[in-house]
């Protein structure tokens, strides 16, 4: 019998002397049709060693302010298959760990299997406990974990594609805190927000060690991407904004842990083996030969600092292509222009690499971005209208409110950066009507960050469908006031405000309309897209406890939908007869 999984496994602070040899993972990352990736934190330097049937394949670890990390590359996989591994740290068996859930194993991608991909965002890193659960609820994630685990037969998803908010730098829980205040004083600055590498460090291992998120980490494949709360709330929201944070004695050195921690944590394991081999860091990594572990810790701060200093020098998003199903995922923060008259969601060179990547001749194209492109009507008109005021369009006493409306409200989607959006809608309507290739069934945008989950749709008389999906959150909702307010701003008489505020705002027209075609609902959700002969099966999941049972939710299915691709017409001629054209 498999015994009861705990609800958290780590301390409120950690010692050398006691961590086990390995402290995270193993995590599959990227997984192809023929190799894989697996990433791992280990206690000490250490060759590490994945292991299945008579293969074995070997990384040594690198480190980086005293820890030690290693992604292991795999190779020579046959397609379609499904092979459990195990990992070894300097010759000692480390994984599994005997806690009781099903063989770790890599299942390749089969070139004939329709694509199932989960995704979601904000999942903030609490107990799993009663406590836990009346303040976050149940995680959804682990729900999905334990399902999994329980079932052998269940689907598994190809890929876990998670939208930003993995870790909260800047909202920490009480055991994060008491992890902070045994290395320095909460009443310095920047008190209960995470400072430095150490403490992402140690946020991280919170988010990832339990025993059911991290089975199911090691078993399924997952692509990552920030968004504010990896960082800071609001991260770039402005250049006032920016001018502020940089005012301050310890943003710098934020930014610069925050970035240099989701490149070896997050964006390590989003790369393909060709995209890898391109990455500065992982070149210094591959080539290094000699017996001492390699130290990164200075050309990793060098790395950060640039890369938030000078965005065009490192590109965060990506782009898999999975059979007829193509997934671009955006950088909607490092990228940003700031500057009051050509605000950009995307600066130039990000919106250059877009523009190659939304093309057709494919089934279904998939465009994950942390930030919904498709808000409801209402809010997308106010935060357009706020855009207008924030740019002097009524001078700059009225300017001045509205950046204070931007950052207390998070008034700065995509569609407070107008030239950004206008001009990604109308990429996108060219690929919905095949004027960028062969049109595909459906163009439709994964996203996150606003904590409840709906479907919208563009209003077209043909061509391709143009949708939004989102999921939010995973674990961290709103409180009920909040939804409430959530509601009224996007669905209730906002909408018709909002229009009018950005008619009066002069803000252009958006080249197309949308509606929502299902929610809002405000669970804990992981959802989970399908490839079926119709279109797109998209299905939400939450976690319920029953009986008490907070160490085992069950999982519930809280909405599905089919997204039908667009029935092709019929001309008569082409009508078989004694049926209808």
């Amino acid at each position: 019998m498999a015994r009861r999984p705990s609800a958290s496994t780590v301390p409120s602070t950690s010692s050398p002397a006691t961590d086990p040899p390995l402290i995270l993972g193993p995590m599959l990352r990227h997984v192809d049709a023929t190799s894989a990736s697996v990433w791992v934190e280990t206690r000490d330097a250490a060759d590490v060693v994945v292991r299945s049937g008579q293969d074995e394949w070997s990384a040594r670890t690198f480190a980086a302010h005293g820890h030690h990390y290693a992604l292991v590359e795999i190779a020579g996989l046959a397609p379609g298959s499904v092979r459990a591994y195990t990992v070894d740290v300097n010759g000692e068996r480390v994984w599994p760990d005997g806690g009781g859930f099903p063989p770790s194993s890599i299942a390749t991608l089969d070139p004939g299997r329709p694509l199932r991909l989960a995704f979601g965002s904000c999942r903030t890193s609490v107990p799993h406990d009663a406590g836990g659960n009346r303040t976050h609820g149940v995680d959804s994630l682990r729900a999905f974990a334990l399902h999994l685990a329980a079932d052998p037969q269940a689907p598994r998803p190809d890929l876990a594609l998670f939208l930003g908010d993995q870790v909260y730098a800047d909202s920490t829980s009480s055991q994060m805190q008491d992890f902070i205040a045994s290395r320095r004083s909460l009443r310095e600055p920047p008190g209960k927000e995470l400072k430095d590498f150490e403490e992402y460090a140690h946020l991280y291992r919170l988010a990832w060690s339990d025993p059911a998120n991290r089975w199911l980490l090691s078993t399924l494949p997952s692509a990552m991407l920030f968004d504010d709360h990896d960082i800071r709330d609001d991260w770039n929201a402005s250049m006032s904004w920016l001018r502020k944070m940089r005012a301050t004695e310890w943003w710098q050195g934020r930014i610069v842990a925050g970035l240099g921690t989701y490149w070896v944590y997050q964006h390590l394991g989003n790369l393909s083996p060709a995209k890898r081999a391109e990455d500065p860091l992982w070149q210094r990594i591959a080539a290094h030969r000699g017996p001492e572990e390699l130290d990164l810790t200075g050309e990793l701060d060098a790395f950060a600092d640039l890369a938030d200093k000078d965005p065009a020098s490192y590109r965060w998003s990506y782009r898999h292509d999975f059979g007829d199903v193509r997934l671009v995922v955006v950088d909607t923060r490092a990228a940003r222009c700031l500057e009051p008259d050509a605000r950009g969601m995307l600066d130039g060179p990000e919106m250059e690499w877009l523009d190659e990547q939304l093309r057709g001749g494919v089934r279904h194209l998939l465009i994950g971005t942390s930030l919904p492109f498709l808000l409801p009507m209402g809010l997308h008109h106010l935060e357009a209208w706020n855009e207008a005021l924030c740019n002097g369009r009524w001078g700059r006493g009225p300017a001045g409110v509205g950046e204070w409306l931007r950052q207390t409200f998070d008034l700065e989607q995509w569609a407070a950066f107008q030239l950004s959006f206008q001009r990604v809608a109308a990429m996108v309507a060219e690929v919905a009507d095949g004027a960028r290739g062969p049109a595909p069934e459906t163009v439709t945008f994964l996203s996150g960050d606003l904590h409840y989950s709906y479907v919208s749709e563009v209003e077209r008389g043909g061509g391709a469908r143009i949708l939004q999906a989102v999921c939010s959150p995973v674990r961290n909702p709103l409180p009920r006031w909040l939804r409430f307010f959530s509601a009224l701003m996007s669905y209730g008489p906002a909408a018709a405000v909002g229009t009018r505020m950005s008619v009066s705002a002069k803000v252009p027209d958006p080249p197309f309309t949308w509606h929502g075609i299902k929610g809002p609902w405000f669970d804990n959700n992981l959802a989970v897209v399908e490839v079926v002969p119709e279109g797109l099966l998209v299905t939400w999941h939450t976690g319920v406890v029953e009986e008490g049972k907070h160490w085992r939710p069950r999982l519930k299915t809280v909405a599905e939908m089919v997204l039908e691709a667009p029935r092709p017409s019929r001309s008569p001629e082409d009508s078989v007869p004694g049926q209808r054209p």
